[in-house]
């Protein structure tokens, strides 16, 4: 192929980059909540997914030991086995992500909270799953 077929093969790619319009959907910066996003970029998602945070955080050993135990809450050992178990449902929650066509996980009633809501699916029982 010749140059001058290159840069007509490039200019065609361009102009169709450019014109094509994004299918996507996005958060606007100023409504995106880090502590709501648990996998994938607000910017541009595809397939959006919510978790119920909590009931995985209470599901995890950790969690279990805390209750088992009769750990006091606000101890240090109470904080560490949270911070653990937060950890671990943040690696499940990722680990679904990866594995599925879910492009964006967020804390339940985060997406359906903003102006226009969006619909997700809830993977809660996914992310469960995998800690059996």
């Amino acid at each position: 192929m010749g140059l001058r077929n290159y840069t007509i093969l490039f200019l065609a790619v361009a102009l169709c980059s450019v014109a094509m319009p994004v299918s996507g959907l996005s958060i606007p910066a100023d409504k995106q909540d880090v502590q709501k996003i648990f996998y994938g970029a607000p910017e541009s998602f595809e397939k959006p997914a919510r978790v119920n945070y909590q009931d995985i955080v209470k599901a995890t050993p950790e969690y279990s030991s805390i209750k088992k135990k009769k750990i006091v809450s606000g101890s240090a050992k109470y904080w560490i086995l949270i911070s653990k178990a937060s950890e671990r449902a943040q690696k499940l929650i990722k680990e679904v992500g990866e594995e599925t066509a879910f492009d964006l996980i967020v804390a339940d009633g985060y997406l359906e909270s903003l102006e226009p809501a969006i619909q997700a699916e809830d993977v809660t029982e996914l992310v469960l799953e995998k800690l059996k």
